[in-house]
Formats: structure tokens, C-alpha cells, sequence
């Protein structure tokens, strides 16, 4: 599984961006897709996930309602639309890949063991 991610950049508050993800390997059974971020001085912690088979989705609470994660089979790729964009989101956003069992492991970063190279998203008030 190769992943790699793309489309951080500088917006404004309330701006907005899209990420992607693109990847080899997404179809297979069972595969989560989640976007992590880590600021600096903090540890990563989880965004978003999508279910690539059922395409379900869920969110962190200091997104939620901000931020749609979704993908495009044809493309193998996953996106995260931010919206509302804050000063408190910028970091390094990655994705990351693998087959998920239990709810506690979806959001820890350790449980992954494919990951995307990282993409800066840095939001100016």
C-alpha cells in the first residue's frame, strides 16, 4: 500500500481547503482511511476516518461539522474538505491506512502501519 497526500497550503480563517490522498491498496476489505494532523510541539492526533468499503465516516469533535471526508473509487483517492478553517488546525495533516477492528484502535496513530508523506496546512488569523 503506497499512499501520498497533497493540497495543504496558506489560507485565511474561515478559508478553505481539500486534501487528498491517493493511494494503491485502498480497495481491499476492510481498509480504514483516516487523516491524522500534528501541530508543532503536540502529538498527532486523529481527524477523520472513512470506511473504504461502505464508505461510513466519522469525525474528532473539534472537527465535526467542519470537515467532510469522503472518497472516488475510480481515482483511489480519499479527500478531506475543510471548511471554517481556524488558526488552531494548522498542522501537518497525513493519511494513513490499514485494517481496523476495534473503535479504540481507529484513532491511534500506532494502529497504522501505512501513511502518506504529510501535507502543511497553515491557517492565518
Amino acid at each position: 500500500v503506497q499512499l501520498q497526500a497533497s493540497g495543504g497550503g496558506l489560507v485565511q480563517a474561515g478559508g478553505s481547503l481539500r486534501l487528498s490522498c491517493a493511494g494503491s491498496g485502498l480497495t481491499s476489505s476492510g481498509y480504514f482511511v483516516s487523516w491524522f494532523r500534528q501541530a508543532p510541539g503536540k502529538e498527532r492526533e486523529f481527524v477523520a476516518f472513512i470506511i473504504w468499503s461502505s464508505a461510513s465516516t466519522g469525525y474528532s469533535d473539534s472537527v465535526k461539522g467542519r470537515f467532510t471526508i469522503s472518497r472516488d473509487n475510480a481515482q483511489n483517492t480519499v479527500y478531506l474538505q475543510m471548511d471554517s478553517l481556524k488558526p488552531e488546525d494548522t498542522a501537518v495533516y497525513y493519511c494513513a491506512t490499514d485494517r481496523i477492528t476495534t473503535g479504540q484502535a481507529l484513532v491511534r496513530p500506532s494502529s497504522y502501519r501505512y501513511w502518506g508523506q504529510g501535507t502543511l496546512v497553515t491557517v492565518s488569523s
